[in-house]
């Protein structure tokens, strides 16, 4: 994230708006055949590069050559955010282009590949460490960025915000084919991340002090190479004043990864007034809300989820509802309940990028043609199928 995450939050109605900002990996496929192409350094090289300081999206390297970052500017608005968002994406295809191929936001190829690390010496360690789960490793996350005033208002909200993150990954899911079979997930994505060892939820922490012990007795194991490998669904942001939600999908439509960014802001909020006013984080298990993360990755919002304050099966609708209203107040407050609600309905009913990929393969009987549809809606050029709206009340 830019260094500009720094600044003082703007103000908006009345209220003191926390800034946020976002990064999205996208996958890097032949134009024609939607395979992916390991082109990724020679795009950088070749395509003219905004600075970091330049106010605007910049590009940045992933693991795997097939992979391009597009890391976006610090954002006051859910209206800069989703401009910034497609402008980050035309940047990444623009690149991809000086290549002869394109950007496309799908979270795993559904065309077979063998990815191609990136030779950069970390890349290489860990390689070297972790075998195949690094090779194998060609999977697109959506990262969100909320602005926190110090360390203890950030562990406060991880231990609040932990309840919902699995309805952010139904959301978000967008990755349901895995070299070239349908896995039978919605996010297979998170399936294959957790394979990493400091990856999905963590307990409670309660003070930014055992956050920090917690990160060092990891670090002490020898397992891991460094702190960049503390892979939690939320975290601290080692480098910025912010909370770092990273369980998303890249999500196909742009519209879609806006309306999730201002729902991580203002869950965000909602917790850190919660934390300010006493009120004590929610008490739910790892163990539990890794089978909550599961049964999202597994069903998206095509199915069941676990109820995010019961924790037993509802329907995904109503998922989703009981998370809107919670963070009714701090949309209301931002000025996004309305766009926010209205996005939240249209997902419920025409489906994240998983539901789409699946239709789009039922139809064409090539996964080629997924990819290739996927590019469209990744850059807003595709035709979406016209489908019966579905309003979402918040109180």
């Amino acid at each position: 994230m830019n260094s500009s995450l720094t600044r003082p939050p703007s103000r908006s109605g009345g209220g003191v708006q926390r800034t946020f900002g976002v990064e999205e990996e996208f996958l890097l496929v032949d134009a024609t055949t939607g395979q992916p192409v390991p082109a990724a350094e020679v795009c950088l090289a070749k395509a003219p590069q905004r600075p970091e300081t330049s106010g605007g999206p910049f590009l940045a390297l992933e693991v795997q050559q097939e992979q391009l970052e597009a890391v976006g500017p610090v954002c006051s608005t859910l209206q800069e955010m989703i401009t910034f968002i497609r402008e980050g994406r035309q940047l990444a295809d623009e690149a991809a282009h000086s290549v002869g191929a394109r950007a496309v936001a799908v979270a795993t190829s559904p065309v077979p590949a063998t990815p191609t690390l990136v030779p950069q010496p970390r890349f290489l360690n860990m390689a070297t460490r972790f075998g195949l789960t690094l090779r194998e490793q060609l999977t697109c996350g959506f990262h969100i960025h909320v602005r926190i005033t110090d360390g203890d208002e950030g562990v406060a909200v991880l231990d609040r915000i932990r309840i919902w993150l699995p309805v952010l990954l139904a959301l978000s899911a967008n990755s349901p084919f895995w070299q070239g079979a349908d896995t039978g997930y919605a996010s297979f994505r998170y399936q294959a991340w957790n394979r990493w060892p400091t990856s999905g939820p963590c307990e409670r922490f309660g003070s930014e002090r055992e956050y920090h012990r917690y990160v060092q007795s990891l670090l002490t194991t020898g397992v891991l190479l460094d702190e960049g490998m503390v892979y939690f669904d939320a975290r601290l942001s080692r480098n910025h004043p912010t909370v770092e939600v990273r369980i998303a999908d890249v999500c196909m439509e742009a519209s879609h990864a806006a309306a999730i960014a201002a729902i991580v802001r203002a869950l965000v909020e909602r917790a850190a007034q919660e934390w300010r006013a006493g009120i004590s984080a929610p008490r739910r298990s790892a163990g539990q809300l890794r089978l909550a993360a599961w049964q999202a990755s597994q069903s998206g919002v095509d199915g069941t989820l676990l109820h995010p304050l019961l924790n037993t099966p509802c329907p995904a609708g109503e998922a989703v509802q009981v998370l809107l209203s919670h963070i009714r107040p701090a949309l209301a407050d931002s000025g996004d309940e309305e766009q926010v609600t209205s996005e939240a309905a249209r997902i419920l009913t025409s489906g994240t990028g998983s539901r789409r990929q699946r239709e789009i393969m039922m139809s064409t009987q090539s996964l080629p043609a997924v990819v290739l549809e996927a590019i469209g809606h990744t850059h807003g050029t595709a035709v979406a199928p016209r489908r019966r709206s579905r309003r979402l009340h918040t109180t």
